[in-house]
């Protein structure tokens, strides 16, 4: 990893799913996204495209029992892939945050690239189906990705009945939320903490 560049590769093979990421810090949202579920693809590309994240997933998972191994491990990769693409974190913004209105939802998402990966979840979303997406994952993914990529990520629904809406305004949230955190300021010298590491 190159701080220039700032890009990661991951590949993950289990029992379970066999998946290869590839994630560019500073893209142009270009995503080339297939997990075999179409509504998470439908986030991906939604959180590419809005954090200005080039990705691509190549996901294959035993979606016979269900997406969430797939979901999942897709969240491992993508975390451990921004873990791997920020390096030692020297001149990043480090924090982040965004409301994100969708028609009637309204979420908001806060990060710290803090290296304390952790998800604080406060969003109700009817329990249901969307395509062959259950929502009950969406926390699932956030979980996954916030403790392998070392990011305290903050995500709060304050408005929202529609799962789609509310759903996509949550990953819409978060990407623009890491946009703003991982951007590089050229007034930072070293890495944003009085510790001096994150």
């Amino acid at each position: 990893m190159s701080r220039m560049t700032r890009t990661a590769a991951i590949e993950r093979v289990t029992s379970e799913t066999s998946i290869t990421l590839e994630l560019s810090l500073d893209g142009e949202g270009l995503t080339t996204i297939a997990t075999g579920v179409p509504f998470f693809d439908h986030m991906l590309e939604a959180f590419g495209r809005h954090g200005l994240f080039d990705l691509v997933v190549d996901a294959r998972g035993d979606l016979a029992v269900d997406a969430h191994h797939t979901v999942e491990d897709v969240g491992i990769c993508l975390g451990q892939a921004f873990a791997r693409a920020l390096g030692d974190k020297a001149g990043i913004r480090r924090f982040g945050s965004v409301f994100m209105p969708m028609d009637e939802a309204l979420v908001l998402a806060a990060v710290d690239i803090s290296g304390r990966g952790q998800l604080h979840y406060d969003v109700t979303v009817p329990i249901e189906l969307i395509g062959t997406f259950d929502t009950t994952l969406a926390k699932e993914f956030m979980v996954a990705f916030a403790s392998n990529a070392g990011i305290t990520v903050h995500v709060m629904a304050f408005a929202g009945e529609n799962a789609h809406h509310i759903i996509e305004a949550a990953f819409k949230a978060l990407a623009r939320a890491l946009r703003e955190a991982v951007e590089i300021d050229p007034r930072v010298t070293g890495v944003p903490s009085t510790k001096g590491s994150l």
